[in-house]
């Protein structure tokens, strides 16, 4: 009953105020989360730049000017310019054009690999954290081995099995199996910590008593509520992705010219840095920024997801 409210007698007895009764908020776990990511500026630029990169990625013969290799022969290496925003390369192409085509690389690869690893982890940490016992120890032990292996040696033998003149989507594929290969000991860990506290909830008990199979335990109680540790991996994840495969492409291990990377560029740019500084200063600035985005993005997405925030904004 609320203070200085008077209590009056229903004709069934019972008690009802004659102030309107409000009634508890109701949260949903999306619509919680979205309400306080949009209260974290840093985190709606991030999510507003991942997405526009994405969709120019996508749309690329849309948003730029020229074609990915198309050349000028009569304006190589030109500074950024009204013609040429960011400049041209030794052959003339456009900067602009091929960084954007490159984001195709970096984010296909970080997409699909993070993906690929969110799948592999969270079957194996699943199987781990629910069975418990001899299989867990057994199957974590073969994720310490793992952990071991040095992790760029174990990508440039995976890479090193494809044909020297294969097609860029061979050699994307194999980018995207390399990585998702080393990415998933992780969030195995992650779902496996998780399985493991969740196993000794009431809500598991009287699934398990009901007769449910650990199939259904598994897919229908415990992973929906570990989704959010694990969609939080998966958004930081990503930029050690992209600078993973900037990497190997920095080195020659990735897509073969003329398919532009971010890398690639990068290690054409940096022989001629006294001289046209803005070959290699634009691929690693689209690197830095975007890897940013991710981080940004991925820290506002935890902090909304904190069960514990809740309230305090």
């Amino acid at each position: 009953m609320a203070v200085g409210t008077r209590p009056i007698i229903g004709p069934v007895g019972k008690v009802r105020q004659d102030e309107e009764i409000l009634e508890r908020p109701r949260y949903s776990l999306f619509k919680d989360t979205l309400a306080r990511l949009r209260k974290n500026k840093a985190a709606m630029i991030a999510g507003v730049y991942i997405i526009a990169l994405t969709l120019a990625a996508i749309a690329a013969p849309l948003v730029t000017p020229y074609g990915r290799d198309e050349t000028h022969f009569d304006t190589t290496r030109e500074p950024p310019s009204s013609e040429f925003w960011l400049g041209t390369d030794k052959l003339g192409r456009d900067l602009f054009t091929r960084i954007i085509y490159g984001a195709r690389v970096s984010l296909g690869v970080a997409y699909v690999g993070s993906a690929t690893a969110m799948i592999i982890g969270v079957t194996y940490g699943a199987i781990a954290g629910f069975y418990r016992g001899h299989i867990d120890d057994l199957m974590m032990r073969f994720v310490d081995l793992m952990f071991g292996f040095p992790t760029l040696l174990f990508i440039i033998l995976m890479l090193l099995v494809i044909p020297p003149n294969s097609s860029d989507a061979a050699t994307m594929t194999g980018l995207f199996v390399a990585l998702g290969l080393v990415s998933w000991l992780n969030v195995a860990r992650l779902v496996r910590g998780q399985f493991l506290s969740l196993r000794e909830k009431e809500f598991v008990e009287a699934a398990e008593a009901s007769g449910a199979s650990p199939t259904r335990i598994i897919t229908r109680h415990l992973l929906p509520n570990a989704f959010g540790p694990v969609l939080i991996w998966l958004t930081l994840s990503i930029p050690s992705l992209i600078l993973l495969e900037s990497t190997l492409s920095f080195i020659g291990l990735g897509v073969k010219p003329p398919t532009p990377s971010w890398g690639g560029m990068l290690a054409d740019g940096w022989r001629a840095m006294r001289s046209t500084p803005h070959l290699a200063i634009f691929p690693a600035v689209a690197i830095m920024v975007t890897m940013l985005a991710f981080n940004f993005f991925g820290d506002g997405l935890r902090d909304a997801m904190d069960p514990t925030m809740r309230g305090r904004d």
